[in-house]
């Protein structure tokens, strides 16, 4: 009778994590963090990149041939981001937009405040102090595995973090590891791939404290839940497996 309570008390002790699973960022009384401006990098522009360009002056009449877009894109909805797609500016198989007046601009492999800064110089010669803004507006990252609301996340903000990041995709399941969170990133021609360790906080001194468009973040599951993958289908049901044996136990003990 004690050997059948205790199996069945391993199992559902299985199916359970820790509080030192669970619980993000342990160490964060004691870690120093870095400022933002030394770890983050604007994200590079793309081949297949839309941008949203805006020109403003002092006078909005002398901007008027040099603007295509001029839409306001700060707190865009994903239907305002379709929109804005159909006029913003796609990024051409050989790295140029083609801006009014201008021309053909290269701005594959620049960030966004580098192509404000060219475009910027480029008008100054036919407009007095004309300020420029530039967003991609196509920033995607997916979010996969143990997470809430798993898929594809179409932004503008660039300066979104990892934490913001799951927020979005409902943030991780019970059954999610804290501790090996995978981010599969593109860099220049090639990938890399990044594991962060979401319990601890020295991640959030590195570039992967931001995310990057086209990002793949991972979420693998636990232990218990691939253990559970074969055997029964949620904890629920686990519960019930356990109640039932239970029962049997005590009815067989009698």
């Amino acid at each position: 009778m004690k050997q059948s309570v205790l199996l069945l008390f391993s199992i559902f002790v299985l199916g359970c994590s820790s509080r030192k699973e669970v619980v993000y960022y342990q160490d964060i009384d004691s870690r120093e963090f870095a400022s933002i401006e030394s770890i983050y990098s604007h994200p590079q522009i793309q081949i297949n990149d839309i941008l949203n360009i805006t020109t403003t002056a002092l006078n909005p009449e002398s901007v008027l041939p040099f603007s295509f877009n001029s839409a306001d894109n700060a707190g865009a909805q994903p239907r305002q981001i379709e929109l804005l797609k159909l006029t913003g500016y796609l990024v051409n198989k050989e790295g140029q937009i083609n801006f009014p007046q201008l021309g053909k601009i290269e701005v594959k492999g620049k960030t966004t405040q580098e192509v404000q800064d060219l475009l910027e110089k480029k008008l100054s010669v036919y407009v007095k102090n004309p300020t420029v803004n530039v967003r991609i507006i196509n920033f995607k990252f997916t979010v996969q595995g143990e997470v809430k609301q798993p898929g594809t996340y179409e932004i503008i903000e660039e300066n979104m973090t990892l934490p913001q990041a799951l927020g979005l995709a409902g943030s991780l399941t019970i059954n999610g590891r804290r501790d090996n969170i995978m981010i599969y990133r593109q860099e220049g021609d090639g990938r890399k791939v990044k594991r962060i360790d979401l319990t601890q906080t020295d991640w959030m001194n590195t570039d992967y404290f931001f995310i990057k468009p086209n990002d793949i973040i991972y979420v693998e599951p636990n232990q218990p839940k691939v253990k559970s993958a074969g055997f029964v289908g949620n904890v629920g049901t686990l519960l019930s497996v356990v109640s039932i044996l239970f029962s049997a136990v005590v009815l067989l003990a009698r």
